[in-house]
């Protein structure tokens, strides 16, 4: 059984909003053993709308739509779909009552554009809106189905994941399709897929890989009768690809980097310090973000003037002179400085230039280097990034995050706490 979602309102299309309840129904149509093979996203147009319900409906045998059925004259969802079916669009006596007993209970003005919102399809029964006046619809006519929720938030998520997903649970007979992720660094999409093409055959479940920024995700996708019953066909290939990807695999589903580093800290009763520069304290937000990071995140610098590196790290002048503060030499002694100040296991520079321009001493935009340093010495990184400003600061922050991990996952650093 297949599905399409059509997202209804000229906001979207002008970037105004962005359109976050797609991807909720997807993932809902997917726990319901449904899949959705499109997603449309179309203005307030009637033409255009009916044009696009009657394509959706030759494709699938179930439409979604969302947004469009309030009481003003551009919501017109309602209209359409009864236009697309073939329907009459009459008003419900009952629902009429339930709005006006609505408005009078609440001392809200009545208008009578609000009765827009009693009318439906021949086909259509109401979808209970708690916490709303527009009521969702549900049609079935001719083997197809189309369902039809409200835009505002706070009326569509109750409904699609309460009623609408009851019913459409019962409609596939209780096949769900259920996934898992698992997320790697360290290694690049090309080479992940080159040590798993075998796998990728399989067919329940599927492996599929996409590229973040210095991450790899694999998402592991079964259908079966239950979730439970999912992860069970899951659980094997997963096994198999960490054999082969071994310590590259950092978490499985909603894991971030930063929380399996903060982990890997704790169980080694280890501390990190941060040294940042171009980053202006974007590592150690993302350190702190993850609960409990306390137990292992000391502190840190943001010297982002290069006189700041002197005055805070000591980093020494002629080191400044000489290689400049973009440059290993400079990272190098941000991060022995900051674990030597704060007493840490370990300590992380961050240093570059994310642009927009090459005047920092003369170094292209781009160009990153990540410093680790623990009782042992200090290890730089050199990266050459490219992309906007944001992009080459948050790619920065992971590839230090990548870093750390490393160096916890060698075991070579010293495992004394903090004095």
């Amino acid at each position: 059984m297949t599905a399409e979602v059509v997202s209804v309102g000229t906001e979207l299309l002008l970037g105004q909003i962005v359109d976050t309840h797609a991807p909720t129904m997807a993932r809902i149509l997917a726990d319901c053993g449904i899949s959705c093979t499109r997603r449309q996203t179309v203005g307030d147009n009637m033409e255009r709308l009916v044009e696009s319900l009657r394509e959706a409906l030759a494709r699938a045998d179930i439409v979604v739509t969302i947004g469009g059925l309030g009481p003003t004259a551009d919501d017109i969802t309602r209209d359409a779909i009864a236009a697309t079916l073939g329907d009459e669009l009459t008003p419900d006596s009952k629902m009429e009552e339930k709005l006006r007993k609505f408005f009078a209970l609440r001392k809200l003005v009545w208008s009578d554009s609000l009765l827009r919102q009693a009318d439906k399809p021949a086909s259509a029964r109401f979808v209970d809106n708690p916490n709303g006046t527009a009521p969702g619809l549900i049609c079935e006519k001719g083997g197809k189905v189309v369902v039809a929720l409200p835009g505002p938030k706070g009326e569509f998520n109750p409904m699609a994941a309460g009623p609408v997903r009851e019913f459409l649970s019962r409609l596939q007979g209780g096949q769900v399709i259920h996934s898992r992720i698992l997320r790697i660094c360290g290694m690049g999409e090309s080479h992940v897929e080159q040590v798993i093409r075998d796998l990728m055959d399989s067919e329940n479940p599927t492996i599929a890989p996409y590229a973040h920024p210095s991450e790899v995700h694999l998402r592991l996708t079964a259908r079966a009768p239950s979730i439970e019953a999912a992860d069970l066909l899951i659980e094997p290939v997963h096994r198999q690809i960490k054999e082969r990807l071994g310590e590259a695999v950092f978490g499985i589903d909603e894991t971030t980097l930063e929380e399996a580093v903060i982990d890997l800290l704790r169980r080694q009763s280890a501390t990190v310090s941060v040294a940042e520069s171009m980053t202006g304290g974007g590592l150690g937000e993302r350190l702190t973000s993850v609960e409990g990071a306390s137990a292992a995140f000391v502190g840190g610098a943001i010297t982002y003037q290069v006189d700041a590196k002197g005055v805070l790290l000591k980093v020494r002048e002629e080191t400044l002179r000489q290689f400049g503060p973009v440059s290993k030499e400079t990272a190098s002694e941000m991060a022995r400085s900051i674990r030597e100040k704060l007493g840490t296991t370990y300590g992380v520079s961050v240093t570059g230039n994310a642009g927009p321009s090459s005047d920092v001493g003369r170094k292209p935009v781009g160009l990153v280097y990540v410093g680790v340093a623990d009782e042992a010495g200090c290890e730089v990184d050199e990266h050459q990034f490219r992309g906007q400003r944001e992009d080459i600061r948050r790619r920065a922050t992971q590839v230090a995050l990548v870093a750390l991990r490393k160096k916890l996952l060698s075991g070579q650093a010293s495992r004394h706490p903090l004095p």
